[in-house]
């Protein structure tokens, strides 16, 4: 059922990476608004900073960074928000994303309901912050690779859905 699971993540969402050169308004509009609601939630802009998710065996991370590394106000912003963000998700709080992306994330309800099992660790960078998500369980991994799955797909991110063993180079 685990791979499964995974197989169907790793088939489908790559499909939605690649938006084609006449792809609807509708895609372009959802990418906007998502965009706004996104910059007031987070409290720092989309267009200013870069978001990166990354899984791995144990679970993932979500990265954020000032594209400008001058910009110290989106760097503080982005620390405060994935500081906050480690407080609500270890609550099983996943308000903020189903705000942002106007559903509800694949992943979160399960992340929600076995929080327990989860643990959030913040870091600072020297452009913004991360999230290092790791998981006790199968069933709480392959709700973090979900999540963090459907992220990359409607962020457009490019990052890989390919599951590492670690983080390199930091």
């Amino acid at each position: 059922m685990r791979i499964t699971i995974l197989l169907i993540c790793l088939i489908v969402v790559p499909s939605t990476w690649a938006v084609p050169q006449n792809a609807p308004q509708d895609h372009d509009a959802h990418r906007c608004e998502m965009m706004q609601r996104g910059d007031q939630a987070m409290g720092f802009s989309q267009e200013t900073t870069t978001h990166h998710f990354r899984l791995f065996k144990d679970g993932g991370e979500i990265a954020v960074d000032a594209n400008d590394s001058k910009d110290s106000a989106s760097v503080g912003e982005i620390r405060a928000h994935l500081g906050h963000m480690a407080k609500l998700f270890s609550a099983g709080n996943f308000d903020v994303p189903m705000f942002v992306h106007d559903t509800t994330p694949p992943g979160a309800a399960t992340m929600a309901q076995r929080k327990d099992e989860i643990r959030y660790q913040y870091f600072e960078t020297e452009r913004g912050a991360r999230l290092r998500i790791t998981a006790g369980s199968h069933q709480s991994t392959d709700a973090i690779h979900a999540f963090l799955l459907f992220q990359i797909a409607d962020h457009r991110t490019g990052d890989s859905p390919k599951i590492a063993d670690e983080l390199q180079n930091k």
